[in-house]
Formats: C-alpha cells, structure tokens, sequence
C-alpha cells in the first residue's frame, strides 16, 4: 500500500514504482510545440508591489524567457510591446519556459489596467487579431445534449476563444 510505502516497507515502494511506471506507459506525453511562436492566453493578472504586473497562463505553444519581447494582443486597437522580465512557475524562477507548462510572466513598463483575462502573450508579429468572421455552426440537438428551444430573431451567441467570450451578432 501507498501507506506502508511511505513508512518504509521497500517491497510496498517497489510496488508503487511499478505502478508508477505502468501509468507513464499507459497515458501517452502531450504534445509540446516548443518549436512554434510563443503564445500565451492570459488566464488572470495581478500586481507584485515592487515588482509589477504578471500575466498567468498555459503557455500553448513556444518558449519564453527573461529578457524576451513579447507583445499583448487582443481587446484592444493596437498591440502593446513589453519584455518578460521574469519567469515563475509554482513559485519556481525559471529562465525559460516552454509549451504545456503553467506560468506568470513579469511584463516591464505594463500597468495592470493594460492587460486583461482574454488576451495574449505572443511573439511580436506572429499573430493579428480581428474583430469578424463568418464561421458555419452546427447546433446540437436536443438528442445530443444541446439545445431544447429555438433560435428566435435578435438572438445573441456567445462565443469563446482560449480564455475569453464575446457576444456574437
């Protein structure tokens, strides 16, 4: 048992090692695109007095580290160029972060009122944010778990894109 394991019995920590290693071969390693652009949905910010604003998030796909320009895109008119001045993972400095791995990011010179939940972190020029589509939906049926009641004219969907919703018209 997990228990016995951790109060010392080695045939107990064998057993969870072997178990361990049965998962590892069981759920495949996601896939990291470390190679591609940096880019970063910002989940949440917060200030750090002294410090500054920090951007937290999954990075999606690339690398960041200290020292790196990145721009914030999104919700705004014009991109706003900033440079990562620091990399923290679980209260971890890090100098380099990569795809998959859970982040904040200190921004210089970024006042908290100029990046919000919804944008991105990206490398400067590799993304261009518009502001409307045409896109086909399907719409699941009752059967399938969706819709119970019609559409009706004036109707209004929501629509949501990595970590932010906006109203459709």
């Amino acid at each position: 048992s997990a228990l016995k394991a951790l109060e010392g019995d080695e045939e107990a920590k064998q057993s969870i090692l072997k178990l361990m290693d049965a998962v590892d071969e069981y759920i495949p390693t996601p896939d990291r695109p470390t190679d591609k652009p940096f880019l970063m949905p910002v989940e949440d910010v917060f200030t750090i007095t002294g410090r500054g604003t920090v951007a937290t998030g999954r990075v999606e796909r690339g690398t960041v580290k200290v020292g790196d320009a990145v721009e914030i895109v999104g919700l705004s008119d014009e991109p706003k160029q900033t440079v990562v001045t620091g990399v923290e993972m679980f209260r971890k400095l890090l100098d380099l972060a990569e795809a998959g791995d859970n982040i904040g990011a200190l921004l210089r010179g970024i006042d908290r009122k100029e990046i919000e939940r919804g944008q991105v972190l990206a490398k400067p020029g590799t993304i261009h944010p518009h502001t409307t589509f045409k896109a086909q939906v399907y719409v699941l049926t009752k059967d399938e778990g969706g819709r119970h009641t019609p559409f009706f004219n004036g109707y209004r969907p929501q629509f949501y894109f990595r970590t932010t919703d906006v109203t459709g018209v």
